[in-house]
């Protein structure tokens, strides 16, 4: 049995987003070919839905445009939401045939009612971009579109095709899924494209492949 078999087509990741941020929400669309609906999601309160094309546009809404690669999670607080993306990646390596990306860029995106920043919301929104820097920097953030990596290869390979054509984030094992928490808002919305597993530890290649993993991002230390 192929354990580097590609999952079910309507199961594969967005790979590369065009992050569209309007006054009243923020646009992910699709720009590698895998779907035509756009992710839309409310700034106010960070409500989701799928839309079919992009909001009007005049020199006078002015959205900025960015180029994302992927959605890590949703972080749901009393002073709002905050969705957690992926700008930058750098691929270190490939596992049973499939690209590994460490995370080397994330961005915030802030989504609650007020209009303005209350210094308590600063505040959590520092804290939690320093959470962030730590996880990247201290062991580092894994992820792959194609392959559970929270599985070793011989697992992989005594699994069936049922379960590799499941989306990667119920192949995943959770103690090994550090964003697990924070997928929960994106399982609710059941928005499987956009749900990118991802993993902390430390990847070498040679000699030999081996994972260091640790466990799950903990909501509780923010």
């Amino acid at each position: 049995m192929d354990a580097a078999k590609d999952p079910n087509p309507s199961c594969k990741l967005h790979t590369r987003l065009r992050l569209w941020e309007f006054a009243d929400r923020y646009i992910f669309e699709p720009i590698d070919g895998l779907a035509d609906l756009y992710l839309s999601v409310s700034r106010a309160g960070g409500s989701m839905n799928l839309v079919e094309e992009l909001p009007p546009r005049s020199p006078s809404t002015n959205p900025k445009v960015q180029t994302v690669y992927g959605v890590i999670g949703v972080l749901k607080l009393a002073v709002g939401s905050y969705f957690f993306v992926v700008t930058d990646r750098d691929c270190v390596g490939s596992y049973l045939g499939h690209a590994i990306f460490k995370v080397t860029g994330l961005k915030v995106l802030r989504c609650n009612d007020s209009l303005n920043t209350s210094f308590e919301q600063k505040k959590m929104e520092s804290e939690i971009s320093e959470l962030l820097d730590a996880a990247e920097k201290t062991m580092g953030l894994y992820f792959s579109y194609d392959i559970n990596l929270t599985l070793n290869s011989q697992r992989l390979y005594d699994v069936d095709d049922e379960f590799k054509s499941r989306p990667l984030w119920r192949q995943a094992e959770p103690r090994f899924l550090w964003n697990s928490y924070l997928l929960e808002p994106l399982i609710e919305n059941k928005l499987d494209q956009y749900l990118l597993p991802v993993i902390q530890g430390r990847f070498s290649e040679y000699p030999g492949r081996s994972w260091v993993r640790e466990g799950k991002c903990d909501p509780d230390s923010t």
